[in-house]
């Protein structure tokens, strides 16, 4: 049985997963989970690269909030059963692994574009996004 931290990072790697399908960062992080996913193994990277296309094509295409859901859901389950299976050091490197994939600002927001850890007081604008234009008037 897995620690109730490990459960939470297998939680996060699924999540991030998902919420990178279709955006700029999917092909990193497809190889990413797919290359630990195999440790080593090509035929197990394939077979894993396949999966996560049909996890892909399912968020993209049928979309919604339920699939996306489901094949986090789906993710975390695997994550944390290919935790479960590794001991020591392997561990150990699984987990910095996987800490860095649920830490990519960039796989955590749609698109690419995440703003975290900001406090506003009073009038605020905020934009992300590439060629954005935005006019604020504050005030009367």
């Amino acid at each position: 049985m897995l620690s109730e931290a490990l459960t939470a990072l297998a939680a996060a790697g699924g999540a991030a997963v998902v919420q990178a399908a279709g955006t700029d960062t999917w092909a990193g992080v497809r190889a990413a989970v797919a290359r630990l996913l195999a440790k080593g193994d090509p035929e197990r990277e394939r077979h894993q690269l396949r999966r996560l296309d049909r996890t892909a094509n399912a968020v993209t295409t049928e979309g919604g909030a339920l699939q996306r859901s489901l094949q986090a859901a789906a993710w975390q389950a695997d994550l944390a059963e290919f935790l479960e299976q590794l001991e020591g050091v392997e561990r150990e490197r699984a987990i910095t692994a996987l800490q860095a994939l649920a830490e990519q600002p960039s796989a955590l927001g749609r698109g690419g574009h995440t703003v975290t850890g900001n406090t506003f007081h009073g009038p605020t604008a905020l934009q992300t996004g590439a060629h954005s234009v935005q006019h604020n008037h504050f005030g009367s």
